[in-house]
C-alpha cells in the first residue's frame, strides 16, 4: 500500500490511496473461506460448495468490503501518522477515483479531498471592551427578599380578588365607542393588583369574582413596561398604547408570605447556619451578587467573541467547505445552491467560529471535561439537601458520586451545564489575555448596555 499526497495551495490537499491485491488477497481468502464453510448452496450440502463457485457468488462483494474497510483504516492512520490538522474529513473524489472494478481488478487507486486548519493569529491586543460589575443595593435586596418570602408562602385560591392578589383572566381592547376592536388586543394574561399604578383602579378590582368585568384605561392602570409583559405587545407600541380594556376575570390567587425566621433562612440557604435577619440579607446580596456575576461574564464573552470574528482574517478553503457542508447533511432542501445563498449569512460566520474555537481550546482547553461535569452535577445535588437521614458522609458522597456520573452519561441531560462550563472558562481565557478595565454600573444601566448588544 502506498499513501501519497499533493498540496493543491496553501490549505487544499489531495491524497492518493494505492492498495495492491496483496495488501487484501490474505483477508479476502480467509472470509471467503468461512463462507464456504457456512454457505447452503443449492446442489450441495452445507459447506461442501466448490472454492470456485464460492468466489463467483461472493468475492466481488467480499473485495469491495475489505478494500473500503483498509482504505478507511490506513487513510486516518495516515492522517494521524502525519500530524496532519484537517477540517472535518477527507471527501472521496469520484472523478480522479472512478469507479473500481471489484470484480476484476487487482490493484486500486483511490483519491480523496481535504483540506488544513488555517493559522490563525489571535491578535488580543485588538479587543477593546470592558468587564461590567453590577452594584449591588438595599432595594436590590428588598426586591429579592420579598420574591423568596411569597415563593416560600401560603398559596391560596379566594373567591374575590384582595391587597396582593394575583389575577387571571381575558384582556380585550376596546374601540372610543366601546366596542370590541378588530385586530386589537385580545390575550388570556395575568398581572399582579399591585402592577395597577392608580389607587382608583385598584379599587375597580377589590371584590370582583370570577365572570366579572371591570373595564379600565391601560395608559392610566399600568406603566407601559407592565403593558408590554402583560398584553404581550412589543416595547414601542407598549409606550403609545392608550386604549380601553375590558378584562374577564376568570380567577385569581393569593399568597400569604412566609415569615422572616430561621426555618425560611434554612429553607433558603441550607446548612450555612443562617440565624438572623442581617445574615440573611448579606446571604441574598451574595447570592444576586454572584448572579449579576455570570450575566457580566456571558456579556463580556459575548463581545470579545463578536471582536474575534470580527477580526478574523485567516483564508478559508471555502471550495471544500461547501462541499463537506453538503456531504454531511441529510436535509434534503439543503442544496449546493442554498449553501452558496447563505454562505456568507449563515455558514462561513459559523465555520469561523468553530475555527476560533479550535484555536482556542489549543492555548487552553475551554471544553469541560468530564470530571468537570460530574462536580457540578454533585455540587447542584449537594445544594438541593439530598442527604438521607440514614448516611454518614462517606455514603453520602459515594451516592452523589454514583447520582452525578450517571446524569452526567448523557450530554442531553447536562448540555445547559456543558455550556455554562464552557462559558466559565472561556471567560477565564479571555479575561487573562485581553485584561480589560473593570467598571461599575447599576442593574438598569446594564440592562441597557446588554440591550444594545
Amino acid at each position: 500500500m502506498n499513501i501519497t499526497r499533493e498540496n493543491l495551495g496553501d490549505l487544499d490537499l489531495s491524497i492518493r490511496v494505492d492498495i495492491a491485491e496483496n495488501d487484501y488477497a490474505e483477508k479476502v481468502a480467509k472470509q471467503l473461506k468461512e463462507y464456504q464453510h457456512k454457505a447452503t448452496v443449492p446442489g450441495f450440502r452445507k459447506g461442501m460448495a466448490p472454492m470456485a463457485l464460492i468466489q463467483r457468488i461472493y468475492k466481488s462483494a467480499v473485495v469491495a468490503d475489505t478494500v473500503q474497510d483498509l482504505l478507511g483504516e490506513s487513510l486516518y492512520k495516515y492522517i494521524d501518522d502525519e500530524k496532519l490538522d484537517i477540517i472535518g474529513s477527507p471527501l472521496s473524489n469520484e472523478e480522479k477515483t472512478g469507479t473500481p472494478d471489484f470484480a476484476n481488478g487487482k490493484d486500486f487507486t483511490f483519491y480523496f479531498d481535504a483540506a488544513l486548519f488555517p493559522d490563525i493569529n489571535i491578535e488580543w491586543d485588538k479587543i477593546d471592551t470592558k468587564l461590567y460589575s453590577v452594584k449591588v443595593t438595599a432595594k436590590d435586596i428588598d426586591s429579592q427578599l420579598e420574591d423568596i418570602t411569597e415563593r416560600f408562602g401560603k398559596f391560596e385560591s379566594p373567591e374575590a380578588i384582595v391587597e396582593g392578589s394575583q389575577i387571571y383572566g381575558k384582556a380585550v381592547e376596546l374601540t372610543k365607542e366601546g366596542t370590541d376592536k378588530e385586530g386589537g388586543v385580545s390575550t388570556f394574561c395575568s398581572f399582579k393588583l399591585s402592577d395597577i399604578k392608580d389607587p382608583e383602579v385598584t379599587a375597580l378590582f377589590i371584590g370582583k369574582k370570577a365572570k366579572d368585568t371591570v373595564t379600565v384605561n391601560a395608559a392610566k392602570a399600568f406603566t407601559p413596561s407592565v403593558i408590554e409583559k402583560t398584553f404581550r405587545i412589543d416595547s414601542a407600541e407598549a409606550k403609545k398604547f392608550k386604549s380601553d380594556i375590558r378584562f374577564e376575570i376568570s380567577g385569581c390567587s393569593h399568597i400569604t408570605p412566609a415569615e422572616i425566621n430561621e426555618e425560611l433562612f434554612e429553607k433558603v440557604f441550607p446548612g450555612q447556619g443562617i440565624n438572623d435577619l442581617d445574615q440573611f440579607r448579606k446571604a441574598i446580596s451574595t447570592q444576586i451578587e454572584k448572579a449579576n456575576d455570570e450575566q457580566c461574564q456571558i456579556l463580556f464573552v459575548n463581545q470579545v467573541r463578536k471582536q474575534l470574528l470580527d477580526n478574523f482574517n485567516a483564508p478559508m478553503p471555502e471550495a471544500f467547505l461547501k462541499r463537506w457542508i453538503l456531504s454531511r447533511n441529510t436535509d434534503k432542501d439543503v442544496t449546493a445552491e442554498t449553501i452558496e445563498n447563505q454562505w456568507a449569512d449563515t455558514y462561513l460566520p459559523s465555520l469561523k467560529w468553530e475555527l476560533l474555537d479550535n484555536s482556542l481550546n489549543k492555548i487552553q482547553s475551554i471544553e469541560p471535561t468530564q470530571n468537570e461535569i460530574v462536580d457540578y452535577v454533585k455540587d447542584i445535588l449537594r445544594n438541593s439537601g439530598s442527604k438521607h437521614e440514614d448516611e454518614d458522609d462517606t455514603q453520602y458522597e459515594e451516592r452523589l458520586e454514583q447520582s452525578a456520573r450517571t446524569i452526567a452519561q448523557d450530554r442531553n441531560n447536562v448540555r445547559q451545564i456543558v455550556d455554562k462550563l464552557s462559558v466559565d472558562k472561556t471567560y477565564v481565557l479571555f479575561k487573562e489575555k485581553v485584561n480589560p478595565t473593570i467598571e461599575k454600573v447599576s442593574a438598569k444601566e446594564f440592562g441597557d448596555i446588554a440591550r444594545m448588544q
